[in-house]
């Protein structure tokens, strides 16, 4: 006698997260049972490519050891379903765990409902399980072309950069063309040469000003000047010139509120405004996604639902009255756009702010305050431009003032700009003036300029470039720019500037004198730079690997890509007509290809005469004096670049300077003090211990003995306070003091202690009893 089953599901939903599940549990009711795949439950195999080039690139997948009791859960709740709703996300990958999750729990397309959603709100859901579909393969086959083609050109690239240039290296489709981006901008830099002119201000006030009043105003002239000889003529004339008003134009004009947030937009200004790395705001966007307080936030969409325009323009009537309320309609403009989603907005509007993490609050005010200002009335503005004649003098200064006649979106929401530029425009102020009116000099400046390089890549101007030339999508932004950190090929870091002198010529009554301002320029903050080794791979992939490194070929791609998910185009075929020429060349480079090692001649060691190269090392740029292979000839000595020095930009100064170092400092407690450089930077080394100098502060080829003596009593002194108990008869277990609180160091293993218990207190058997209770805290990999 088969035994019933008394335990049956009526619907089982399998969502991604289990945030996401928790979510819609608490909307559907008891009805469902919603459970979490944890994202994808297969990858491609790693053995032989994951593709079997011989059988159309038909992908091998595998579940993967951490996913497996998640697996057998799925199947047995599975089984036990009448219906199973698949609810991953609504963009390729979604698509692609929904058909994953259909091939390995092998559910009967009978019992299976595929439903998307771009809020987790009940009424959306709802909506999705009246209008439920099947798996779109198209969209399937999208991902896995996208899958299959990065396994390609990564698999098959990166064994070539180990044997042509470094060990370990790995090169990717779009993280290589993004790397070009970041390559070619620090060139244009090194390249730049600043050029110096002169802008000459000046202050002026109206001849019939009233005594106590504040009418003065200020005017540029609408011309540079290109060296300082120039300006004094310039300047000498103003000094016997009259001043009058030539030219009294006002204009309306007016600013539009920009569209609701894609997820490119929302990268750059949560970069902007609250200092978010993409990485950062796209797992803070996904928190509030899966607790129903935003739509979905991959979007290349700029559109609104009717409810959400409805709700907007409701809450801009009760927040701010009619006339702040104008209704709008945006259209998608960006390269290749594809699924037709909603922008990124509140899934309920109303909610000006939600319950959350500090990062979540700020994030969703960001996005509610974008959302709503997209509703709004544009801000109404009267620009006045006034042109001043000099008697003596040809050139013109001119004022500008602009007045905000109506605030409008401005009430509420200002958007942030990428703009660098030091030139701020002369907009403020201006006095009553009329046509033909005399105005008194009160002083004029010409203050010497120079011209900027062009900017680094922050993270969100990167994201902004690769969505204008087509490359990547929505859902890859983010890795991409965490994958050429993550590699090492790009630093994310600030740079302090450099100081340099603005000669400032200033005319006062009649005499002119001459002055100095200190300037700071090139000063950065989390900035792209690439490292010395992203140059060398970019220089070899563009050498032998051109149309990969090709921004329009990648656009293609991502083209295509979409033409698959379409149904326009076979992806099979896409597959073959990149991969057999491209195989063909990686085989012929492994031929042909020179070792790539970034090698530039310096010149000649003063003292030996030997040849001075840099090049990149097995374990990061070097500085080599003498050639190596001559059996008979001294061996060449060998140097590391400090950090921020670039094998393309250091001189043979800096390079000699750099074999000063390990120097002696004489001894102290009867061991030698020695001043280095390692892989972590300037050191002294005393006693077989390590003390670092401290960045900004300490120069390693001029610090002394007392300082280093300093520095290793602070150390000794850090490492007391350290220490919180020692064991005796256990001499590898420590409770020590660290960044986020007292916890259990045992055999090179951290362990939490818990916030309620007194490490102090602690005993060994107590230590024992948390270790065998506790994982232990894992070490971050650099």
């Amino acid at each position: 006698m088969i035994q019933k089953n008394l335990f049956m599901i009526d619907n089982l939903v399998i969502v991604e997260s289990p945030a996401k599940a928790k979510t819609i549990e608490k909307l559907l009711g008891k009805e469902y049972h919603v459970a979490s795949s944890m994202g994808h439950i297969r990858d491609l195999s790693k053995k032989d490519f994951g593709i079997d080039l011989n059988n159309n690139y038909a992908p091998e997948y595998i579940i993967p050891n951490d996913k497996k009791k998640i697996v057998a859960n799925l199947k047995k709740l599975a089984k036990e379903a009448k219906i199973v709703w698949l609810a991953s996300d609504e963009d390729r990958e979604g698509e692609a765990i929904a058909w994953h999750l259909g091939e390995v729990l092998k559910l009967s397309p009978a019992i299976t409902r595929r439903i998307v959603f771009s809020e987790i709100t009940k009424t959306a859901i709802q909506e999705s399980i009246i209008n439920y579909r099947s798996i779109d393969q198209n969209l399937v086959n999208a991902q896995q072309a996208r899958r299959i083609l990065d396994r390609l050109v990564g698999f098959e690239l990166s064994p070539v950069l180990w044997r042509k240039v470094k060990p370990s290296l790995s090169a990717g489709r779009v993280q290589s063309v993004a790397v070009r981006l970041i390559v070619e901008r620090e060139r244009e830099i090194i390249n730049f040469s600043p050029k110096s002119s002169f802008r000459v201000t000046g202050i002026f006030k109206p001849d019939d000003a009233e005594k106590g009043k504040i009418h003065k105003f200020v005017a540029e002239v609408n011309k540079r000047f290109k060296d300082k000889n120039e300006a004094l003529i310039f300047l000498e004339r103003c000094s016997t010139g009259e001043f009058n008003v030539s030219d009294i134009v006002k204009k309306p004009s007016k600013k539009s509120s920009s569209p609701p947030f894609t997820t490119s937009t929302l990268q750059q200004e949560a970069s902007r405004k609250l200092g978010f790395s993409v990485s950062q705001t796209m797992t803070v966007a996904q928190r509030l996604y899966e607790a129903g307080h935003i739509t979905y936030m991959r979007t290349d969409s700029v559109n609104l639902s009717q409810l959400a325009l409805n709700v907007a323009k409701k809450v801009i009537l009760e927040e701010f009255g009619e006339k702040y309320s104008n209704r709008k309609n945006y259209i998608t403009k960006s390269k290749g756009a594809q699924e037709a989603h909603e922008a990124i907005r509140p899934a309920y509007i109303e909610n000006k702010t939600i319950h959350g993490t500090n990062a979540e609050k700020r994030l969703y005010e960001l996005i509610w305050k974008r959302t709503v200002a997209s509703q709004m009335s544009d801000a109404q503005f009267e620009k006045t431009t006034v042109t001043i004649d000099v008697s003596t003098a040809e050139e013109k200064f001119i004022a500008q003032g602009e007045v905000l006649k109506f605030d409008g979106f401005l009430k509420l929401y200002i958007e942030s700009s990428d703009d660098e530029s030091n030139e701020d425009e002369i907009k403020g102020f201006l006095p009553p003036l009329k046509p033909k009116q005399f105005l008194i000099r009160e002083t004029i400046a010409a203050i010497q300029r120079f011209t900027t390089a062009p900017p680094r890549y922050t993270e969100a101007s990167l994201v902004k470039k690769l969505e204008e030339l087509g490359i990547g999508r929505p859902s890859t932004y983010a890795p991409t720019i965490s994958t050429i950190q993550n590699r090492g090929y790009v630093i994310k870091e600030d740079h302090e500037g450099k100081e340099r002198k603005l000669l400032i010529l200033t005319l006062k009554n009649k005499s002119i004198t001459e002055s100095e301002q200190v300037e700071i320029y090139n000063r950065e903050k989390s900035k792209l730079f690439p490292d010395n080794i992203g140059m060398i791979v970019n220089d070899f992939l563009i050498e032998y690997f051109k149309e990969i490194m090709d921004y329009n070929f990648t656009a293609t791609v991502e083209k295509e890509f979409d033409d698959i998910a379409s149904g326009k185009m076979e992806w099979t075929k896409m597959i073959d007509r990149f991969y057999k020429p491209f195989h063909k060349k990686v085989e012929n480079t492994l031929k042909v290809s020179d070792y790539s090692k970034g090698e530039r001649e310096l010149g000649p060691d003063p003292d030996s005469g030997k040849q001075v190269i840099v090049r990149m090392g097995r374990y990061g740029p070097i500085v080599q004096i003498g050639i190596a292979g001559d059996k008979l000839a001294e061996k060449p000595r060998y140097a590391s670049l400090l950090k921020g020095q670039n094998l393309e930009t250091i001189t043979l100064e800096e390079a000699l300077a750099l074999f000063k170092l390990p120097r002696s400092l004489g001894d102290y407690e009867d061991k030698e003090l020695v001043v280095g450089i390692g892989r972590f930077g300037p050191y002294v080394r005393h006693n077989n211990k390590f003390y670092s100098l401290k960045k900004g502060v300490d120069d390693p080829y001029k610090i002394d003995q007392n300082r280093a003596i300093e520095l290793i009593n602070e150390k000794i002194e850090q490492e007391k306070n350290r220490i919180i108990r020692t064991f005796s008869d256990e001499p590898d277990l420590f409770i020590l003091n660290g960044h986020w609180g007292p916890y259990i160091s045992y055999k090179k293993n951290n362990y939490r202690i818990p916030k309620k218990t007194n490490p102090e207190e602690m005993t060994k058997e107590d230590c024992m009893k948390l270790i065998t209770s506790l994982p232990n805290v894992k070490k971050t990999k650099k």
